[in-house]
């Protein structure tokens, strides 16, 4: 089974090395258009399978009936079709007959095209001929279009290459668990970072989108979303991927995008997640020039939805050339027309008319809209005075590809009291770098929800700022005029410094070794006079006794008993899933239960935890229960499951890909090794040790051989190896030693070292061989054990790959806030150790020394 990591690590290789030089922004749509024709053919096909028979039939046996049945009872079967999809593609435009014609050498790029338009006739007179319509049209696939290449051939060439590359995946299959749409997903995403700035128009960043779809999803009975910006659809798709599965059966989806390519690329997009089309009512048109969708039967409502989410073009200039009115039903709250510099408002507004009276909507935006004034100013203050602002989330800077900016996310509620707070969270400072941009993990995003859903207050990272703070801040919302940044920096104390001692009220922020030990810390701490302390016993003797005490021992036992319960629970449903929809459900419950079990041990940071979960998931549980749920497999089938280890081979145009070997579909072969077979890898590490020694000793000798000056190394020297100028180089020429052994005597020192040298060497070579083939005995005999594995050695190389480390990461964490504050104890104790006056007599003694040896210099004339 190839799986959705495979399937996107496979397509993205493919897309790089067949583009060329054509710019990513422009490349996906062709990709990712015929990716999606590969599926419209699959669709049919299967559809027309269930129409015939319920039995195994190959695929050629499939594409042969559907001719012969196509002829015999054409526009029976066409509309048949029809009204099962709302499409169909004839047997002679299937993607699978471009691939015969490839096969066969009848490859005519003007089928394509001709495939291309005639699907676009079939559907024109259908129900859903607007949720098609145009989809391969001339501006998004023009296969004419010379950036394919120069002429007919070259063209020829990269579009039968790039249909290849579809060649042998099973779109409908793919489609089950939204394999297929995350692989679309995720190829959308790596043209968007290859895009760089053009990819603003297409694409919201992964982490954001979770963020604000999170918070939409948790609009209670959603049951209709909007972007008036979609984009892709990836905040779309992100909050269906959110909710229940009964939810997701009953929501209807609403985008409107201006760019036509990207229209076409989100009805792809939703098609491919499995979204019907009678749940989808996309547009091709501009959001701010004509209010759409609109209710004929109120005209001045408007449609309106549970949840609307939004990621709009920043600081669009220019952006009322419709010459738009403030009595324009949009605009009425406001009071006034956002500035047309600026058209940030215009899109929240936008947004807020169409949100229902219960619904939630998300929107991000750059931060200059939280202050700025005159027009602006004026319609965030009418906002706040409804109250319609229900959270102010500041995120870092440069998450975007198209923006290194810091953006805001704003959540708006209709339905809040007047006297309800407004939440502000400053999550700016939390993220990693991962190449150029900056990253939120998943840690960061739990709690930034988290805080959002518990209302919570915390310092330097969360406010609850009262109507009354809103007013004497001028209806300003800079974050920094709410929550006030952590300073981790340490003010110094002047008397400690003058007079030496830790002053006591840094020892009192020491809160959690004071909560957990504070009789060693007291024991520790000598009084220097009132209210400053030093150390009697080194740091590192403190943190031994600390952290090897038996109440943080205790601790630390009772996190990883109850770690292991928590894996024992888990265990057991993760080998027993056998269909893909369950694996995201599972993945969430995990995750809230590592942090429900942490929150009953106090000090503890529980999304250093929920990080540590969110990275097993990510690094193996995800690949591997997709591979466990395939259809006719279990756990311990999945294990012994061989399948080719394809390994590449050299690079650029050379670059291919062979087999070498095969591997277990789940366990890697390096852990078999490990486990299974640890005596065969001590004797073959062992030997590499010896050859390590041996290289050393030859290094000497070949050291000694440039320096020494002498006859015993003459025959040594003439033995190494030299480049074209005669130099020597760090190794020895066999062929030339064995030469300088036949013509040295043998009763001279000169032979003796040469006989060490040939006897090194020819250790050396013996252990290569000897570990070559131990290594290649020990890969064949994991090879043929994956195949004879016992349940209990599966369950156990399982575990050791998934949770192996698990219990020991988390119980780090009860030693992790305590570490830091002895650090922090470190460095007090090491800032105020050196009083003034103890400087000063240091400065005395070294002025005497100076004296004492300018009086022994001896002036000559």
């Amino acid at each position: 089974m190839i799986t959705s990591e495979e399937i996107k690590s496979r397509l993205w290789d493919g897309a790089n090395e067949l583009r060329g030089s054509m710019d990513a922004s422009r490349y996906k749509d062709y990709m990712l258009g015929l990716m999606f024709y590969k599926f419209l053919s699959d669709k049919t096909l299967s559809s027309f399978k269930m129409m015939i028979t319920r039995d195994e039939i190959t695929q050629s046996e499939l594409i042969a009936n559907y001719h012969k049945s196509m002829a015999e009872r054409g526009p029976q079967l066409e509309s048949m079709l029809q009204n099962t999809l709302g499409y169909y593609v004839l047997p002679e435009h299937l993607y699978q007959t471009w691939i015969e014609d490839i096969n066969k050498g009848n490859f005519e790029v003007q089928k394509v095209i001709d495939s291309l338009n005639h699907f676009e006739r079939s559907i024109a007179n259908s129900k859903d001929a607007d949720d098609f319509k145009n989809l391969f049209s001339n501006s998004t696939l023009d296969l004419t279009d010379t950036a394919l290449g120069s002429n007919l051939h070259e063209r020829s060439k990269n579009i039968k290459a790039l249909i290849l590359l579809f060649a042998d995946l099973d779109m409908v299959a793919l489609q089950k668990g939204d394999v297929l749409g995350d692989a679309y997903e995720y190829l959308i995403g790596q043209f968007a970072m290859e895009a760089g700035k053009k990819a603003g128009e297409f694409y919201t960043p992964r982490q954001v989108s979770e963020v604000m779809a999170q918070i939409a999803a948790k609009t209670p009975n959603i049951r209709s979303i909007y972007d008036p910006t979609v984009g892709s659809g990836s905040l779309l798709l992100t909050v269906k991927k959110h909710l229940t599965k009964q939810a997701q059966q009953s929501l209807t989806y609403y985008g409107q995008e201006k760019n036509t390519a990207t229209y076409n690329l989100v009805r792809m997009n939703l098609l491919l997640h499995e979204v019907k089309p009678n749940k989808m009512t996309i547009r091709n048109g501009d959001t701010l020039a004509h209010d759409w969708p609109e209710d004929p039967e109120r005209p001045c409502e408007g449609v309106q939805f549970d949840a609307v989410v939004m990621n709009p073009p920043y600081s669009v200039k220019n952006w009322n050339r419709a010459g738009l009115k403030v009595s324009d039903p949009r605009f009425e709250i406001a009071g006034v027309l956002p500035p047309d510099s600026k058209g940030d408002f215009a899109f929240l507004l936008h947004g807020l008319f169409h949100l229902g009276q219960s619904g939630t909507m998300t929107i991000v935006l750059p931060h200059g809209i939280l202050f700025r004034g005159v027009a602006e100013g004026e319609i965030r203050k009418r906002l706040l005075e409804k109250n319609y602002i229900d959270t102010v989330i500041g995120l870092p800077s440069n998450l975007f590809t198209n923006t290194g900016i810091p953006v805001v996310v704003l959540v708006l509620k209709k339905n809040r009291q007047l006297t309800d707070p407004v939440l502000i969270i400053d999550a700016s400072n939390t993220f990693i770098k991962v190449g150029k941009q900056n990253v939120l993990q998943e840690k960061d995003i739990a709690k930034i929800v988290d805080t959002y859903v518990l209302r919570q207050e915390q310092t330097g990272y969360s406010h609850l700022a009262t109507r009354q703070e809103i007013i004497a801040n001028e209806y300003n919302l800079n974050i920094p005029r709410y929550i006030d940044a952590i300073d981790d920096d340490i003010a110094h104390d002047v008397e400690g410094h003058l007079l030496g001692g830790i002053p006591q009220h840094n020892i009192e922020q020491l809160a959690v070794i004071r909560a957990t030990t504070p009789d060693l810390l007291q024991s520790a701490l000598v009084p220097v006079r009132p209210h400053y302390f030093t150390l009697k016993e080194e740091i590192s003797e403190l943190s031994t006794k600390i952290l090897n005490d038996e109440r943080i021992r205790q601790q630390s036992a009772q996190l990883a008993q109850q770690t292991q319960a928590y894996i024992d629970s888990y265990w057991s449903q993760i080998i027993a899933v056998n269909d893909a929809e369950q694996i995201h459900p599972l993945m969430e419950a995990m995750l809230n239960d590592i942090k429900s079990l942490l929150t009953s041990f106090n000090h503890i940071d529980i999304y250093d935890g929920y990080q540590i979960i969110a990275e097993i998931w990510q690094n193996a549980l995800l690949h591997d229960i997709e591979i466990i749920s395939a259809p006719k497999t279990n756990f311990y089938t999945a294990a012994r499951n061989r399948v080719p280890n394809m390994v590449n081979k050299g690079s650029g145009a050379k670059k291919r890909s062979e087999q070498d070997g095969f591997i277990s579909s789940l366990i890697p072969s390096e852990l078999i090794a490990s486990e299974l077979y640890a005596d065969e890898l001590t004797n073959i590490d062992n030997n590499k040790q010896q050859i390590q020694t041996l290289e050393s000793e030859l290094a000497d000798l070949v050291e000694a051989a440039k320096v020494e000056d002498s006859p015993e190394y003459d025959a040594l020297y003439e033995s190494l190896k030299k480049n074209d100028d005669d130099e020597p180089l760090d190794s020895f020429d066999n062929k030339k030693l064995k030469q300088e052994l036949k013509d040295t005597p043998k009763d001279t020192e000169a032979y003796v070292i040469l006989k060490k040298v040939d006897k090194l060497i020819s250790q050396k070579s013996t252990l290569s061989k000897q570990i070559k083939a131990d290594e290649l005995a020990l890969k064949e005999a994991v090879q043929e054990r994956i195949l004879n594995l016992t349940d209990q050695e599966i369950d156990r190389l399982m575990y050791k790959k998934w949770f192996g480390n698990t219990i020991a990461l988390l119980s780090e964490l009860i030693e992790k806030p305590i570490k830091a504050e002895l650090k922090t104890l470190q460095m007090l104790n090491e800032r105020y150790q050196d009083t003034l006056t103890s400087i000063d007599k240091e400065i005395e003694q070294l002025e005497a020394e100076l004296q004492a040896m300018m009086q022994d210099l001896v002036v000559t004339q």
